[in-house]
C-alpha cells in the first residue's frame, strides 16, 4: 500500500514518528513535507496529499497539523478525497468501515505519539464494509457532482 503523508510545522514531529512506524511495517511512504519545524502553511501539504490520492499515486493519505482540523477542511475540498479527523481508534476504524475515508487527519498538538500510532494502525487495518454504507457514500459522491457551479 502506498501512503502519502504530510504535515505542517506543528505536525512535523508526529509525521516523522508515523513515517518510521509505516516504513517498519513495509508500507511505501511518500513524504510530501514539511521537512522541519519552521513555520509553514498547512494547506500546501493538504493539497499535495489530496492530489496524490486524486491522481492514484497513493492509496491512502495521512495529514497532521496542530489539531488536524485545518488539514481535514482543506483535504475535503478535493473531489474524490474523503478525509476524516480521528482522535481515537474507534473513529479511525469507523471512518474506513462506514465512510471509506482515504485520508486520516491527526492533531500533532493534541495526540501523544503512542495513541497516534495506534489510531493509524486501526485505520490501516480497517476496510470499507459497503452494504448500507455504500448508499451513503454514493450520496456524498453525487453531492460532489451537484455542487459544481
Amino acid at each position: 500500500m502506498r501512503i502519502a503523508i504530510g504535515s505542517d510545522h506543528a505536525g512535523y514531529h508526529l509525521k516523522e514518528k508515523i513515517k518510521e512506524f509505516l516504513l517498519s511495517r513495509g508500507y511505501k511512504v511518500m513524504d510530501m513535507g514539511t521537512n522541519s519545524t519552521e513555520s509553514t502553511d498547512y494547506p500546501i501539504y493538504a493539497q499535495r496529499v489530496a492530489l496524490a490520492i486524486q491522481k492514484g499515486e497513493a492509496d491512502r493519505g495521512i495529514l497532521i497539523c496542530g489539531t488536524g482540523i485545518g488539514m481535514c477542511i482543506t483535504a475535503n475540498k478535493f473531489k474524490g478525497v474523503y478525509a476524516a479527523l480521528c482522535t481515537d481508534e474507534y473513529m479511525a476504524r469507523v471512518s474506513r468501515q462506514h465512510n471509506n475515508a482515504n485520508i486520516l487527519c491527526l492533531g500533532g498538538r493534541v495526540l501523544g505519539d503512542a495513541l497516534a500510532i495506534s489510531i493509524v494502525e486501526a485505520w490501516l487495518s480497517a476496510d470499507f464494509e459497503g452494504g448500507r454504507h455504500e448508499r451513503r457514500v454514493s450520496l456524498i459522491k453525487s453531492m460532489e457532482e451537484d455542487s459544481k457551479p
